[in-house]
């Protein structure tokens, strides 16, 4: 059998089934859902979650610092021709350039800060940073997601081997956890050599041996799609996975040894058993805000939900009613934003004018689309036909990045089916396109999440060039 490129693959057999996207059904499901499970307990000897955000919170210290001074930063006018904002921000905080440059690129990737454009604005996490330990931990999970963009690969090595090691890495980590101390690097390898040998057999490629018998016997010898992984990068490939998640706190070395850490025994446990990690007290009363009214409605089915809506704007002039949900949905969290539209539902007549004004926000405009649609006598299953495919190609993303903030990883790959685009390529390309700010994230968490390993990895390519500009 020959071998094919993971891309043809992919473009070959990743067909999406395609479905009406309805992006607040599956971002309530992500949270709902987690009601009919029981859940599940960590393992003996795990740190309670506030000492496990303690020490996410010392990781990401720098970052924390780095996105804190850019929000101050941010609205200051500076001379153009004046120090760079990389040498203004080393000399405030103390920090070398490249520990400024390493904090700002983990605080994109922990979600700490987006990227509008050119403007950079704090992240919902940054301004719950010191009062949300689940916060917390959500952002340490997403970097210890892109640890091989936290740590770069070394340039002389075949991409296809560092993707190889890439989607190895879970059975290492795995068996560290079952160690439950320290490992031995040579035992580590001897194992990523064996997953990689695994995967390529699963790729059905042929050994370099037998390649090798063939031209012997005057065989043709099989066709090569791609640049042969090197097998003796693999050593090499091991010490830098090793140092990438040493980088973000998930494990130590030490003596030619690895260890995890609390927080990367808690997290590989997460990751096993697919659970969430920032579940939410509902708080849905009519004296509270309406962030936190939107909070505490989010567990709650639509028809309860519809009525705590009701509860909390007859308690409130309508006007600045309508004026606080929309100011919630113009913030960083997405399940929120989709929920300030489901409460301005239940408002009607009286919020047509400023949901109107609001469609010319791009992050409020799929939303207040849908929303006129709808009030206009649309049929709710036919209303996402009023959005052009841009549109609904940034509303994808923004419902994955309310699932991969609050649900479960199951469902995150479950929302793959909802894209308009027929197959994954084609989304890859225009979700590449379309410029949302948790673009690299959302990818990155689809990566982690899905099953399928040839397109786990056009997904991880994809979030390596957002992230790095590349096309």
């Amino acid at each position: 059998m020959t071998s094919r490129k993971p891309d043809e693959q992919l473009a070959r057999n990743s067909r999406l089934r395609l479905v009406r996207p309805r992006p607040l059904t599956t971002a309530r499901r992500a949270v709902t859902t987690r009601r009919t499970r029981p859940v599940p307990r960590p393992p003996e000897g795990t740190p309670p979650p506030a000492e496990l955000a303690r020490q996410a919170r010392a990781v990401l210290a720098d970052a924390v610092r780095v996105a804190r001074w850019a929000a101050v930063e941010r609205d200051r006018d500076h001379d153009p021709h004046a120090t760079s904002a990389t040498e203004r921000a080393a000399a405030a905080l103390g920090l070398t350039p490249a520990q400024v440059r390493a904090g700002w690129d983990r605080a994109r990737l922990a979600g700490l800060v987006e990227l509008h454009g050119d403007t950079a604005r704090p992240g919902w996490r940054l301004r719950a940073w010191d009062r949300d330990d689940s916060a917390v931990l959500r952002g340490w999970v997403a970097l210890f997601d892109a640890w091989s963009l936290v740590h770069p690969a070394p340039g002389d090595v075949a991409p296809a081997s560092v993707a190889e090691v890439v989607e190895a890495v879970p059975q290492v980590l795995s068996l560290l956890q079952l160690s439950a101390g320290p490992v031995l690097v040579p035992a580590l390898l001897d194992l990523l050599r064996q997953r990689v040998a695994e995967l390529r057999e699963e790729r059905c490629e042929v050994p370099a041996d037998r390649r090798g018998e063939s031209a012997a016997n005057g065989q043709a010898p099989e066709p090569w799609t791609e640049p042969r992984p090197d097998p003796d990068s693999l050593p090499r490939l091991l010490d830098w996975a090793l140092e990438g998640l040493a980088a973000v706190g998930a494990l130590t070395l030490g003596d030619g040894q690895a260890t995890l850490t609390p927080l990367g025994n808690w997290a590989v446990w997460v990751k096993l058993e697919q659970i969430c990690v920032a579940a939410q007290s509902p708080a849905g009363h009519i004296e509270q805000s309406a962030e936190d009214m939107l909070r505490g409605c989010a567990r709650l089915t639509p028809g309860p939900a519809r009525v705590e809506y009701r509860a909390w704007l007859a308690a409130r002039p309508v006007g600045s009613a309508v004026t606080e949900l929309l100011a919630v949905a113009r913030g960083e969290d997405a399940l929120l934003r989709g929920l300030a539209f489901e409460a301005l539902r239940v408002v009607g007549a009286p919020a047509e004018a400023e949901v109107r004004a609001a469609a010319e926000e791009v992050c409020l405009r799929p939303y207040a689309l849908l929303w006129l649609a709808e009030y206009e006598g649309a049929d709710p299953d036919d209303a996402p036909d009023v959005l052009t495919r841009e549109e609904a190609t940034w509303l994808w993303v923004d419902t994955a990045a309310a699932v991969a903030d609050h649900g479960e990883s199951t469902l995150l790959v479950r929302h793959l089916e909802s894209a308009v685009q027929g197959t994954v390529p084609a989304l890859l390309d225009e979700v590449r396109a379309v410029g949302h700010p948790r673009t690299v994230q959302v990818l990155v968490a689809l990566a982690a999440a899905h099953p399928d390993p040839a397109l786990a990895k056009a997904v991880r390519r994809a979030a390596f060039q957002v992230h790095t500009g590349g096309a």
